[in-house]
C-alpha cells in the first residue's frame, strides 16, 4: 500500500484527502483496525518519532499521549509510587509494575488527563496486554506501535465497537533526509530535523551550580525530545522520567512557562492527600472525575465544594484545598527539570520556574540577556546548561 484515502482532511470540507509515498514506495505502516484520519496520522507520525527517540536516548521503553499535534506528556517505563498510581487512576491494575510499557503509558496519560481526553497514543515497543487494558478504558482515538501481542490486539479491537484506530509502524523505517510541505499552494523544503538529543548536549553548564545528577540528565533529555515534537513556542517541565507540564504554541515564552508550570503544579497537587481522598460518587465516570479534580485544585468555572454543587460529585462535602495549603505543598517540591525550545529572553521565566520546583534547566542560550538569566539561576542555585540548539517545530 503506497497510499491511503482519508475520509477528509483537517476539517470535513477539506476533500479529497490521502496519505501517500511520493516516490511510489510502500507506506511504512499497517492499519490493523479502524480508519485513521488526517489529524490522527499527524499525531501518529509525530508521536512515534518522539517515543522512538526517547527510547533510543534513554535505553528505556517510552510512551506518549498526543492531542492536536502536540504531546500532553511523554514518559519512560519507571514504576509508579502508590500515590501516583492513585492519582493516575491505575491503582486497580494488576501486574502494572511488571510491564514497563504500561507504566510509561500510565504516567503519560495520567499527567494531564483533561488534555489527554481523546488522545492519540504512541508506544516505543510491542504493546502488551497490561498496556492494552489501560488503553481500553480510556477515551482515545488511536494508537501506533511497532507491534502488538495477539492478546493485546484483540483487546484493543473491542474499543469503539471494533472501529478503534490501531496502526503498526515499521520500526526500521528511515524517512528521506529532505521533507516538503505546502502552504497556500507554495512548496516549502527543508532538511529533516535529525538532530540527536543526548547527554552530550548538556555538557555546557553556565551556572555556578554545575551538578547534574543522572536523573536530571534523563529528565532534561525527555523534556528536550518532547519539545522537539511540540508546537512552538514551547516549554516542558519533567521529573521522575516523565514530562509533567507542556506549554505549547504560545507566542510569548513567559506564557509558555506559566502554562506549563500551571500544568506541572496541577500534576503535583493531584497527589495531595486531600485530592487523593476526594469522596467521589461511585457512579461518576473517569472523565468527570478529571474535570472535578481540576476544578477542585484550580478553582475554575464551578466551585465543586459549594452547597448545591458538591452533591453532583461527592458522597460527602469535601473540605476545599486552600491556596495556603496548595502553596505550602508546592513549596516542598524540588528536583524538577525544565527545557525550552528557544532561549529565555528574560529572567521572569526563571522566577516562574522556581515556583514549580525547578532545579535544572536546559535551553539554547544566545539571548542578549543571558547574563541576567544566569544571574537569576545562580540566585536560586539552579543548574542550567546551554545546549546551543533551537528546537522549533511547526
Amino acid at each position: 500500500m503506497n497510499e491511503f484515502e482519508l475520509k477528509y482532511g483537517c476539517n470535513p470540507n477539506q476533500k479529497p484527502s490521502k496519505i501517500y509515498m511520493a516516490d511510489g514506495s510502500e507506506l511504512p505502516i499497517e492499519i490493523l483496525c479502524g480508519r485513521p484520519g488526517y489529524i490522527n496520522f499527524l499525531d501518529a507520525f509525530n508521536s512515534w518519532q518522539l517515543v522512538k527517540e526517547i527510547s533510543e536516548a534513554t535505553g528505556m521503553v517510552a510512551a506518549t499521549s498526543f492531542k492536536h499535534v502536540s504531546p500532553t506528556s511523554a514518559a519512560v517505563g519507571l514504576p509508579l509510587s502508590a500515590n501516583l498510581k492513585k492519582a493516575c487512576f491505575v491503582d486497580d491494575i494488576e501486574g502494572l509494575d511488571d510491564s514497563p510499557l504500561a507504566c510509561a503509558y500510565a504516567r503519560a496519560r495520567g499527567t494531564d488527563r483533561m488534555s489527554s481526553f481523546g488522545d492519540w497514543i504512541a508506544l516505543s515497543d510491542t504493546c502488551d496486554v497490561t498496556t492494552a487494558l489501560l488503553i481500553k478504558r480510556e477515551v482515545s482515538d488511536g494508537v501506533i506501535a511497532p507491534d502488538y501481542t495477539p492478546e493485546a490486539l484483540e483487546i484493543l479491537k473491542t474499543k469503539k465497537q471494533g472501529a478503534y484506530n490501531i496502526v503498526k509502524i515499521d520500526r526500521n523505517y528511515v524517512p528521506a533526509p529532505i521533507e516538503t510541505k505546502q502552504v497556500y499552494g507554495i512548496t516549502f523544503e527543508q532538511g529533516r530535523n535529525n538532530f540527536e538529543i543526548n547527554e552530550a548536549l548538556l555538557s555546557n553548564i553556565v551556572t555556578n551550580n554545575k551538578n547534574l545528577p543522572e536523573s536530571a540528565k534523563r529528565d532534561l533529555i525527555i523534556a528536550l525530545i518532547t519539545l522537539k515534537y511540540t508546537q512552538s513556542n514551547s516549554v516542558c517541565y519533567a521529573v521522575d522520567g516523565q514530562a509533567i507540564g507542556v506549554g505549547a504554541g504560545q507566542q510569548s515564552r513567559i506564557h509558555c512557562t506559566r502554562l506549563a508550570g500551571t500544568k506541572a503544579d496541577t500534576w503535583h497537587l493531584r497527589q495531595h492527600e486531600k485530592v487523593l481522598n476526594l469522596p467521589f460518587l461511585p457512579t461518576l465516570g473517569r472523565p468527570d472525575r478529571d474535570n472535578v479534580i481540576d476544578g477542585y485544585i484550580n478553582k475554575n468555572e464551578e466551585d465543586v465544594c459549594a452547597e448545591g454543587v458538591w452533591q453532583k460529585y461527592f458522597t460527602t462535602r469535601p473540605e476545599p484545598l486552600t491556596a495556603e495549603e496548595a502553596e505550602a505543598y508546592l513549596s516542598t517540591i524540588t528536583g524538577v527539570a525544565l527545557g525550552s525550545d528557544a532561549f529565555f529572553p528574560f529572567s521572569d521565566n526563571i522566577e516562574r520556574a522556581k515556583k514549580s520546583g525547578v532545579s535544572y534547566i536546559a535551553e539554547p542560550g544566545g539571548s542578549k540577556r543571558d547574563d541576567l538569566v544566569i544571574e537569576c539561576c545562580n540566585k536560586y542555585d539552579i543548574a542550567m546548561a546551554f545546549t546551543g540548539m533551537r528546537l522549533f517545530h511547526h
